[in-house]
């Protein structure tokens, strides 16, 4: 039986004769089964996107790096043997090869960038052919990151796609992407000036007419433009300039709509003109204002998809980014999905994309190999994430490395060819870099992110306002933020102090809180140009005992917030009052005395404990709490400030056993 597929795609060519791009979703009719598996007989069935790893999202299930094979049938009409058929893959972890009919068509190195392979000549035309990956999650000392605390789910995890168009198109081979980049060179609040670069495909010097038009928010065309031109491997620049234009921004983020044509091969995409400067003295600004960050990381996984996220997923991480008040996301070691950024683009949600140069907190890890199929990977995946996300306007800055260890020449000298390379591709943004270290190392990126640690690994929260000092009397002319986070299991709660040096599974959820509160509390918003929690999910992790990190402020499942998330809101979020009574995640304690925190954005919150009306201090913005109260048995808790309303039931003893 041929696929669902060669039935829509001859009912298209006959009707339409098929004179323009057409893209189809090939996620359907997959079989899947692993390499020492030997034989596809007992393949199993599967949908894309898919990773073989969503056992170890338990916690107690296995988490394999190893080597698979997926499989399927793809008919091709005969009617398109004038045609150019493309097959593009938007996520594959960590290493890709394609066959058409055991022919090799290519091989993809790294797990987060999109790519696509021509397959014109590999077809049989009027015939089902057989299209196989083989996929491999393993860490391979030649594929970055070599060192991470991030999950590697094995699998095609995003959409693959069939792409054909005329013999003479936009290249759908540059980079991954669609070949046309929007190149913003002045910007004004009077005027915006740029090209936009188009590569082209086809016969050598070919000709053909390329026209570009933009149309503004509203749908008027703002400007446009026909060249003739010929195919001769080189980007082709048509410019183009914009009078009196409406610029993005987070509180405005408009958006315009780029429309290139060549022959019958039409593309469009929407992109945001802005400017955007980070300095010591103007901090971070989008056309000339001050923007200050309020940022949290993101990672790759979620229960129960892993890293097979959908599009809703992406929208429920927004909308609880929202509700904290955060402005701007980091994508912890590599770029997301596109439709991230294009949520972002629209929302007006600033952006940081890391490269996959990032070395774990384990001593056992070696993050930098000094050899040529090491950095020639680094470049080509550097490369593919810039020149993917080259047209969000979201996306402000390039990350080039995390927590890099040691101070080996080589090591550094990378860094700063990684650096320059990412200045070549983009002239426009500022690279950054995230670091726990002292040195040389930085010095290179045009921002730095320091996250030092200081009151969890090592000294007391109080010790940030002396390192704080130090960075403004020693280091103020760097353009700088800072990014803190600390471990935190959701629902854990302790009365006793802090201690450093225990494992990140058994951290109770309160010294997350406790931590979380000291540093917000003293953090100098005058010396940064941004804040950056480290990180928004717990996420999957095999290296921890429990796989999963619990770093962030919700929990792995997305859905339940730590008290911490709250102490954010109540700062962040100016839009929808917060009022959060702390550790309702703990109803049931054994001490009779207690002391009860609590968050407030508005007025000091009043307090009753059975109807009793408790006096709460405030200890810092939005924070506040009671002295110790002695309690007993069943306790009914309310709070009110502004409008809002918490609660709680806590019951004092040892419930389990009065309930024996």
């Amino acid at each position: 039986m041929k696929h669902l597929l060669s039935i829509l795609v001859c009912v298209v060519a006959t009707v339409c004769g098929l004179q323009a791009r057409e893209v189809y979703i090939l996620n359907n009719d997959w079989k899947f089964y692993f390499k020492e598996e030997n034989s596809s007989d007992e393949a199993r069935h599967v949908r894309l996107p898919h990773t073989w790893n969503l056992d170890a999202l338990t916690g107690d299930g296995s988490y394999r790096q190893t080597t698979a094979n997926y499989e399927r049938s793809l008919y091709i009409p005969a009617e398109w043997r004038n045609r150019r058929l493309f097959l593009r893959f938007y996520g594959v972890q960590s290493v890709a090869d394609v066959f058409i009919n055991g022919r090799h068509i290519g091989e993809h190195r790294g797990g987060w960038t999109a790519f696509t392979f021509e397959i014109t000549d590999a077809v049989l035309w009027g015939e089902a052919n057989t299209l196989a990956v083989v996929v491999s999650n393993a860490f391979q000392n030649d594929v970055l990151p070599t060192s991470t605390e991030l999950n590697l789910y094995g699998g095609i995890y995003r959409d693959v796609e069939l792409i054909t168009t005329d013999a003479v198109a936009v290249s759908p081979t540059y980079y991954g992407t669609d070949g046309v980049l929007i190149h913003q060179k002045s910007i004004t609040d009077a005027r915006v000036e740029g090209s936009v670069g188009i590569m082209l495909s086809g016969k050598k010097d070919a000709p053909c007419t390329v026209s570009v038009d933009i149309f503004a928010p509203d749908g008027y065309m703002a400007t446009g433009k026909s060249v003739r031109a010929k195919v001769d491997g080189k980007m082709l620049q048509v410019p183009f300039a914009v009078d009196n234009p409406e610029l993005w921004s987070p509180a405005h983020p408009r958006l315009y709509t780029v429309e290139v044509a060549v022959g019958n091969d039409t593309l469009r995409l929407r992109t945001g003109f802005r400017r955007i400067e980070v300095t010591p003295e103007k901090k971070f600004t989008v056309n000339g204002r001050r923007v200050f960050i309020h940022g949290v990381a993101l990672a790759h996984d979620r229960v129960p998809v892993g890293s097979a996220l959908s599009d809703r997923n992406y929208d429920a991480d927004l909308g609880i980014m929202a509700e904290m008040g955060a402005n701007a996301l980091r994508s912890v070691t590599a770029p997301h999905a596109p439709y991230l950024y294009d949520e972002c683009d629209r929302r007006g949600v600033v952006a940081w994309i890391d490269i996959p140069l990032t070395q774990a907190p384990f001593l056992s890890d070696v993050a930098y190999f000094d050899m040529a199929r090491y950095k020639e990977n680094g470049r080509a995946q550097l490369s593919e994430i810039i020149i993917q996300n080259y047209n969000h306007p979201s996306v402000a800055m390039w990350g080039i490395f995390t927590h890099l260890r040691g101070r080996n020449p080589a090591q550094l000298e990378y860094v700063r060819e990684m650096n320059a390379l990412a200045k070549r591709l983009d002239t426009t943004r500022p690279t950054v870099a995230c670091s726990n270290q002292d040195g040389d190392i930085n010095f290179i990126t045009d921002l730095i992110v320091w996250q030092q640690s200081v009151g969890w690994d090592k000294g007391s929260v109080e010790d940030l306002t002396v390192w704080q000092n130090a960075l403004s009397l020693s280091w103020s002319h760097l353009a700088q933020a800072v990014c803190y986070g600390a471990a935190g299991t959701y629902g854990r709660t302790t009365n006793t102090a802090f201690k450093r040096g225990v494992t990140a599974h058994r951290v109770p959820e309160s010294w997350q809180r406790q931590f979380h509160e000291g540093y917000i509390a003293r953090v100098d918003e005058n010396l940064f140009w941004g804040v950056w929690l480290n990180t928004l999910f717990d996420f999957g992790s095999s290296r921890y005992r429990t796989g999963v990190c619990n770093s962030g402020l919700v929990a792995f499942d997305h859905s339940a917030r730590k008290d911490a998330f709250y102490l954010y809101r109540t700062l962040w979020n100016k839009r929808v009052p917060t009022l959060h009574i702390v550790g309702k995640g703990r109803d049931v304690r054994l001490s009779k005395r207690q002391c009860l925190t609590l968050y407030s954005s508005g007025e000091t919150p009043l307090l009753t404990v059975n109807g009793d009306t408790v006096r709460v201090k405030s200890l810092s913005q939005g924070v506040f709490r009671t002295d110790t109260i002695e309690l007993h048995g069943r306790n009914s808790i309310r709070a009110y400030a502004g409008g809002c309303v918490d609660s709680m039931e806590l019951t004092i003893g040892n419930y389990l056993k009065r309930r024996q």
